[in-house]
């Protein structure tokens, strides 16, 4: 009896769990599938036009601004996010008071909603420092706010990495600093390269903490200049109500931007984790 019970029971618990990925699964396939139908049809070549205009609504210029706002955020929060992170796990005392304090700020502002990191962004960067709605005010907040995602999963990279392997390399003679850079880190760069992936997701979708930081202006910009990512773009135009089929089709270049990134950043993964 208890057995047949024990047998019911599983099946039951099999049950949901394939119903939850089936589900979820569901979601995800109609949500891109919405997408693509609503905005491959609004596919256009003026929309790549390398000039923005009221006429053809180029999204060209989100697209390399997108990218140049990815590229330069990373550059800022991936250095001080994996340092950090390697301060953490390797060199300071477990249990320390000063870690402890890290740790809960790391939490506190992940779960700041990117609003308040915009109002920040203004009143600091484009206010207090006279950078005016830029890019690089832009890339400085949205350093900001990634940082403690990519703080949090590189150390959690690193606590994943044996420690056998960091007393294997003291055995052999190698000092604390060359272990944590030719074992540690090489050890745990797919699990560093996971957060760096999430981070492009943040970054690519962000909408909020840009309007007041970037600003709106439809075109290539300079380091200290106004310029949409195809995030803004999107909403812009959907906004406005006037180009509800060009919002459609950025949405489509927009998830096929994401997919590239991600794809690139995986392949980086793999290939490093082969060596």
């Amino acid at each position: 009896m208890r057995s047949t019970y024990g047998r019911g029971r599983a099946k039951l618990q099999k049950g949901l769990v394939y119903g939850a990925a089936f589900l979820t699964f569901a979601v995800l396939l109609f949500l891109i599938g919405y997408i693509l139908i609503s905005g491959i049809p609004h596919l256009k070549s003026s929309l790549f036009a390398l000039q923005y205009t009221s006429e053809n609504v180029s999204m060209l210029p989100a697209m390399i601004t997108t990218v140049e706002m990815t590229v330069l955020a990373l550059l800022l929060a991936v250095p001080f996010g994996l340092f950090t992170a390697v301060y953490l796990n390797e060199y300071a005392a477990r249990g320390s008071r000063l870690v402890r304090v890290i740790r809960i700020t790391t939490e506190t502002l992940s779960g700041i909603p990117s609003i308040v990191f915009g109002l920040f962004g203004m009143l600091f960067f484009v206010t207090r420092l006279h950078w005016g709605y830029s890019l690089l005010a832009g890339a400085m907040t949205l350093a900001i706010m990634i940082l403690p995602l990519i703080m949090r999963t590189a150390e959690e990279a690193l606590m994943a990495v044996p420690d056998s392997f960091r007393e294997a390399s003291f055995g052999l003679g190698a000092g604390r600093l060359r272990t944590v850079f030719r074992i540690v880190l090489p050890s745990a760069m797919p699990g560093i390269l996971s957060g760096v992936i999430l981070g492009i997701g943040r970054i690519v979708g962000e909408t909020a903490a840009l309007i007041f930081t970037a600003g709106t202006m439809a075109q290539i910009p300079g380091l200290l200049q106004s310029g949409r990512t195809l995030a803004i773009h999107m909403y812009v135009l959907s906004g406005e109500g006037l180009h509800m089929n060009e919002a459609y089709a950025t949405a489509v270049v927009l998830l096929v931007v994401v997919l590239l990134m991600n794809t690139l950043s995986a392949l980086v993964a793999k290939k490093l984790t082969k060596k």
